[in-house]
C-alpha cells in the first residue's frame, strides 16, 4: 500500500466520514461486549470508555492519513497509521481513567478492580486496534482500486466512443467526394458532348446539394431523409440517361423516422447506377423498396443492369465498402448487407438493419 493508492485528502470531512464513524462505534460496542463478562460493575461506563478510545484511535488514523502531506520515500503512510493507532491506545485509556477519578478518591492504580479494568482495556485495545486499522486500510485500498478501475473503464469507453465517432466522420467524409465527383464527372460528359440537358442536370444537382450537404456530416439521419435524397438522385440520373434508366421507389410510412447512417440508401442506388445500369447498352431499371416489420427494417435495391461480373466481390466499389463500415459502427453485428446476382442479368442489394427510431 503506497500513499498514492490512498483516496484524495478532504480535510476533517474525511477524518469524520460518516461511514467511518458508524463503523468505529459499532466496533467499540463489540469491544465492550467482549469485555462485559469480566466487568463486575458499571457496564454502561465500560461501553462509554470503549467508544471514547475507539474514536481517539479513529481520529489518529484519519489525521495521519492526510498529514503530513509529503513523506520521505522510505516512509510508508499506512505503516504510520497503524503505529499511530497503537500508540494512542494506552495514553487515551490513561486519560479516561484519570479524568474519571473523582476528586479526593485514590488513583485507579491503587484499586485492584479499576487497575484490572485499565489493563484489560489497554491490552485488548493494543491487540485488536492495529489489526482493525490494517483491515480498514485493505478495504479502503480495495474500494479505491475498484473506483479507479471503474473510472478507467469509463474513460476507455469514452475514448472508444470518440474513436468510433472520428472513424464514422472519416468514412462519411469519404462518401461525400465519392458521390460529388461521380456526379460532376457525369455533368462534364454532358457539357463536353454539347448536350442541352447539361444545364437542367446542373440545376438538379444544385437543388440536390442544397438538401444533401447540410445532412452529410450528421452522425445519423432518418430513412425518410434518405428516401428523399434517393428520389432526387434518381431523378438527376434519369435526366442524364432519359432513355436508359427507369426507376420505382416504394416505402412504408413507418420507416420515415427510423435511424440510419447518412448516405445509406444512396450508396446502394449509386452502386446500381454505376455498376449495373450505366455500363449496360440497353440501360436498365432500378426498383427501391423499404419495408419494416418485427423490429427490423429491410431495404432492397434491384437493378436489371449488367449484373455482377466475373471476379467481382460482394463488396463492390468503395461506396459499398464504406457503407459496410458505417453500418458496423452504427449497428454493430445487427446490420446485414448482401449482394446477389439476378438471372438473366442484374443485381439485388438487400439491407437488413434494426428498426431504431430517431431520438429527436
Amino acid at each position: 500500500m503506497h500513499p498514492q493508492s490512498l483516496p484524495p485528502t478532504r480535510g476533517l470531512k474525511q477524518v469524520f466520514n460518516r461511514r467511518r464513524v458508524f463503523a468505529t462505534l459499532a466496533l467499540s460496542l463489540a469491544w465492550g461486549a467482549l469485555l462485559a463478562p469480566m466487568w463486575t460493575t458499571n457496564h454502561a461506563g465500560l461501553l462509554l470508555r470503549t467508544m471514547q478510545v475507539s474514536l481517539v484511535a479513529m481520529i489518529a488514523f484519519g489525521l495521519i492519513e492526510q498529514w503530513p502531506r509529503h513523506l520521505p520515500r522510505w516512509c510508508t503512510r499506512w505503516v504510520l497509521q497503524v503505529i499511530a493507532v497503537a500508540l494512542v491506545i494506552a495514553p487515551s485509556v490513561l486519560v479516561i481513567y484519570l479524568a474519571g477519578t473523582p476528586q479526593g478518591d485514590p488513583p485507579f492504580w491503587k484499586e485492584s478492580k479499576r487497575l484490572s479494568g485499565f489493563i484489560s482495556l489497554t491490552v485488548t485495545g493494543l491487540l485488536f486496534a492495529p489489526w482493525i486499522a490494517v483491515t480498514s486500510l485493505v478495504r479502503q485500498r480495495d474500494s479505491f482500486m475498484r473506483n479507479q478501475a471503474l473510472a478507467f473503464q469509463l474513460e476507455r469507453s469514452e475514448l472508444e466512443r470518440k474513436a468510433v465517432d472520428a472513424r464514422l466522420r472519416l468514412l462519411q467524409a469519404q462518401v461525400e467526394p465519392h458521390f460529388l465527383f461521380n456526379t460532376l464527372a457525369n455533368i462534364r460528359e454532358l457539357v463536353d458532348s454539347g448536350s442541352p440537358q447539361a444545364s437542367y442536370v446542373l440545376n438538379s444537382l444544385i437543388a440536390y446539394l442544397r438538401a444533401a450537404v447540410p445532412r452529410i456530416n450528421d452522425p445519423a439521419t432518418t430513412l425518410g431523409q434518405e428516401i428523399d435524397l434517393v428520389r432526387a438522385y434518381l431523378e438527376l440520373m434519369q435526366m442524364r440517361l432519359p432513355d436508359r434508366l427507369q426507376f420505382t421507389l416504394a416505402a412504408d410510412a413507418a420507416v420515415y423516422r427510423l435511424r440510419c447512417p447518412p448516405m445509406t440508401l444512396l450508396a446502394l442506388v449509386e452502386n446500381a447506377v454505376r455498376h449495373g445500369v450505366d455500363p449496360s447498352e440497353e440501360g436498365g431499371r432500378i426498383d427501391v423498396s423499404v419495408r419494416v416489420g418485427n423490429g427490423r427494417c429491410h431495404a432492397q435495391v434491384r437493378d436489371t443492369g449488367v449484373g455482377l461480373q466475373h471476379g467481382q466481390s460482394a463488396g463492390l466499389g468503395t461506396g459499398l465498402s464504406s457503407l459496410r463500415e458505417r453500418l458496423r459502427l452504427t449497428f454493430g453485428e445487427e446490420a446485414h448487407l448482401t449482394l446477389t446476382a439476378i438471372a438473366p442479368h442484374g443485381t439485388c442489394a438487400d439491407l437488413d438493419i434494426p428498426a431504431w427510431p430517431t431520438t429527436s
